[in-house]
């Protein structure tokens, strides 16, 4: 991740009919916007991020990536690769797997403790989770060093 181009990174919670989307400032340090995309077909998913992606100067879309808690590749997991894919072809912006293993249940928490039930969680959550993905590959990015 290069700070210098000022390129803002997108994330990615995927889910069958609602996909949390998290997108950072210009200087890729904060996240900014989120929001949840409501679509069953992931070729319709990818038109509506990829119409973002650009509209926005998205340099990078990081993808959470499920793994299982034993750290195999499942079904959901898979469906993240194959987005990840898509979303490189049909946008040519570079993606990123980010192992996301308990961050909707991370979301979850923050729901209750702000007192979010019913219909607005369920349009809260995923908007949430994508930006637990965000911050944590932000935050990890920040503390490694630049690689010449």
């Amino acid at each position: 991740m290069n700070n210098a181009n000022n390129k803002r990174i997108m994330a990615i919670d995927y889910g069958d009919a609602r996909t949390g989307v998290a997108v950072s400032d210009e200087s890729a340090t904060l996240v900014g916007d989120a929001w949840v995309v409501h679509a069953t077909r992931m070729h319709c998913l990818v038109d509506k991020i990829t119409s973002e992606a650009i509209a926005r100067g998205v340099a990078l879309i990081v993808i959470g990536y499920p793994k299982n808690m034993d750290g195999t590749i499942g079904p959901r997991a898979e469906k993240s690769e194959q987005l990840s894919q898509q979303l490189r072809q049909s946008s040519n912006i570079e993606t990123v797997l980010w192992d996301e293993r308990l961050t909707t249940m991370q979301a979850g928490r923050i729901l209750t403790i702000t007192g979010k039930r019913g219909i607005k969680r369920k349009n809260t959550i995923d908007a949430i989770a994508a930006s637990l993905i965000l911050e944590g590959y932000i935050s990890a990015h920040r503390r490694m060093p630049e690689q010449p």
